[in-house]
């Protein structure tokens, strides 16, 4: 879930703290599609590999990439999750030449609302964590299950918000569109299981849908004001919680000591710009 046009990305900007640092970051976008991350971070001068299963998406991607002039820096897969090892591999065995890179792997990766559609997360993160490089971070955005549960008990669907809570992958029933929903708590056992350790959490989308009225001020500062809000609220333990999405970035265990030279995998930045967690 990203913001409206007239309001900031959060993702985006995440994501931008997260490479500051690493202008020739090597990434991986899983299920990354038509390129609406990959493109800008090969803008800011990342070489992005986007795997997806959809070759519709991928011809969306080669001419998004091409229309901004990144296509060198742009490559497409077609292939699921469960052969994202494979697929790297071929795309890492040259390296980086112009930064004297070839360490394999990923300095970072994203998996952005795929999770609640595969058929084994826990598998799924232990495959991305596997072609981290030593000190590589992965984020991973997922629909939250309470703002679900919220939104169906404030609608008056009593029996569809106890269903959500009750169910093991968080849904209401069988005509429910998404596969599983996720709370902070099982994310930090993925992740743990994939003995990725978690740097930080954000909610994103606490407060969807703001209605301005009987405000003083002027548009622009109820803007600013909202915005506002949202930041504070999507770093808040409790408020986070209660997220459309729920945005979490995690760390490879692997010590960097055993990368390469060359490589650029290390201790970048947290997703807030704070020094990573020892």
């Amino acid at each position: 879930m990203t913001a409206g046009a007239a309001g900031p990305d959060p993702v985006a900007e995440v994501l931008r703290r997260l490479i500051a640092d690493r202008p020739h970051a090597r990434v991986i976008d899983v299920g990354g599609g038509s390129g609406t991350r990959a493109v800008p971070l090969a803008q800011l001068g990342c070489r992005v590999l986007v795997v997806d299963s959809s070759a519709d998406a991928l011809a969306i991607l080669h001419r998004r990439a091409a229309e901004a002039g990144v296509d060198d820096r742009v490559t497409g897969r077609q292939a699921d999750a469960d052969r994202l090892a494979e697929v790297v591999a071929g795309w890492s065995v040259a390296g980086d030449a112009t930064v004297g890179d070839t360490t394999p792997g990923a300095d970072l990766v994203l998996c952005h609302h795929v999770l609640e559609a595969v058929d084994d997360p826990a598998a799924a993160m232990a495959a991305i964590a596997a072609v981290l490089r030593p000190g590589g971070q992965v984020s991973v955005l997922v629909p939250g299950l309470l703002a679900a549960v919220l939104a169906q008990a404030l609608a008056g669907r009593s029996s569809a918000a106890r269903a959500l809570l009750a169910d093991p992958d968080g849904r209401w029933g069988a005509d429910d569109p998404l596969r599983r929903r996720f709370t902070v708590e099982q994310l930090r056992g993925i992740f743990a299981t994939a003995d990725l350790e978690v740097e930080s959490v954000l909610g994103i989308g606490v407060v969807p849908g703001v209605a301005h009225v009987g405000a003083a001020g002027s548009a622009e500062d109820e803007d600013e004001d909202r915005c506002a809000v949202e930041a504070d609220l999507a770093v808040h333990p409790v408020a986070q919680q209660i997220a459309g999405d729920l945005l979490v970035v995690g760390r490879a265990n692997r010590v960097a000591a055993t990368a390469g030279a060359g490589s650029t995998a290390g201790a970048g930045p947290t997703a807030d710009g704070a020094p990573p967690a020892r």
